[in-house]
Order: structure tokens, then C-alpha cells, then sequence
């Protein structure tokens, strides 16, 4: 995936979480492998954290379209090199919160997802994101 195209976002809005029970097993071995890295990478980039553990929970049986998705985040990811944490030495110390959630959004159980960040100035201190 060295010289894929790079994309926009790590995840479509129009892909929608499910078991695909349908679909065609895939490589168990090469989805956790995958996963397991991209698992290691969201310390340093919160971005693709949220997705990242979407994904995480087909590992036990994985789908050939569980793992195309999937590669869309090495897809984003090789566009967007050059991201990660910054934080500036003389801002503001005005702590500011956001949050969001979606009612009932998960296809499969009907739960509903959370998320929240703090800035402090214009940089991240802590992020959460809840099932």
C-alpha cells in the first residue's frame, strides 16, 4: 500500500457497520495484524482512533469487506503524513470542551455513540470516545 492513492477521510459516510454475513471470510491473521497496528498508531493520531476501533470489533471473523474498509485508513493515512499532536509554547490557557453523540446509530445493537475532546488554547489534551 506504499503507493496507493491517498484519500480524504478515513471512513465513508455511506459505509454503514455490519456483520456481513453474506459476504466472503477473509485473512483472520493479516485483519488482526492490521488492526493491531493501527490500534498502536491512534496514540499519536486521534483522528483515525474512532474508526479504528469500529473496525476493531469484527476481528473475530473478518469479512473480505471488513478489510477493504479497513484499508481505506492506510489510504487516509498516506495523505495525511505530515499529521499528528502539536503543541505551541505561548497561547491562551482557555479550556474549551466539545462533545457529540448519535442516538441509537450502531446498525447492529442500537447503541448509541459518544465522543468528547478538550482543548486547552488551541491544543488536544484529552479525547474519549464511548459506545
Amino acid at each position: 500500500m506504499d503507493k496507493c492513492k491517498s484519500i480524504n477521510t478515513p471512513f465513508s459516510t455511506s459505509c454503514r457497520l455490519d456483520h456481513d454475513v453474506a459476504g466472503n471470510p477473509g485473512d483472520e491473521t493479516k485483519y488482526r495484524g492490521l488492526i493491531g497496528s493501527l490500534l498502536y498508531l491512534t496514540t499519536s493520531r486521534p483522528d483515525i482512533m474512532f474508526v479504528v476501533f469500529m473496525w476493531a470489533r469484527f476481528q473475530s471473523a473478518p469479512k473480505e469487506s471488513h478489510f477493504n474498509a479497513a484499508k481505506r485508513i492506510l489510504k487516509y493515512l498516506q495523505g495525511t503524513k505530515d499529521v499528528g499532536l502539536w503543541y505551541l509554547g505561548n497561547v491562551s490557557l482557555c479550556l474549551t470542551g466539545y462533545s457529540n453523540l448519535d442516538f441509537a446509530g450502531c446498525k447492529i445493537d442500537r447503541k448509541s455513540t459518544s465522543g468528547t475532546c478538550h482543548l486547552l488554547g488551541s491544543s488536544l489534551i484529552s479525547w474519549q470516545c464511548k459506545k
